[in-house]
């Protein structure tokens, strides 16, 4: 049984999931998405929007999801590392365009300078996480595995 393929398989992607997040920059990247994602949720109440409710109940819903998404905390296996990172970007950009987009007249300089400042800085961290999980997906292309 120990030498079944799917085993070894399974063996070699829950390796290559840790290699890929065990790295300094990895856990960097990780912990600044989650603040980034924590502070987007609380965002509303520290830049002085919430009373455009649209908007804060956007960014509260955009940011725990993304701070869940960049956190590792669904999937520690690496092929949905690499995916979870491009759904980041996702929101990153839909945070950017929120304040134009949301219902209502929430566009206002606080909302938009808040915005796009988190939105830049989230799709950044998005890009990292992605290529460092592409990174870590090159060398195993290299062995022709």
């Amino acid at each position: 049984m120990e030498t079944h393929p799917d085993i070894v398989a399974m063996r070699a992607r829950h390796e290559m999931a840790e290699r890929a997040t065990s790295t300094p920059m990895a856990q960097a990247v990780e912990a600044l998405a989650f603040l980034t994602g924590v502070y987007l949720a609380a965002s509303p109440w520290i830049a002085g929007f919430s009373g455009l409710s649209a908007l804060a109940v956007n960014n509260l819903i955009v940011g725990i999801g993304y701070a869940l998404l960049m956190s590792g905390g669904f999937g520690r296996a690496y092929e949905r590392t690499h995916s979870m990172a491009w759904a980041a970007c996702a929101l990153s950009l839909w945070t950017i365009i929120a304040p134009w987009a949301v219902a209502g007249d929430v566009s206002t300089t606080r909302t938009v300078v808040n915005n796009v400042i988190v939105g830049v800085i989230g799709l950044l961290l998005a890009l990292a996480a992605s290529a460092v999980a592409r990174e870590r997906r090159s060398p195993r292309r290299d062995r022709g595995m």
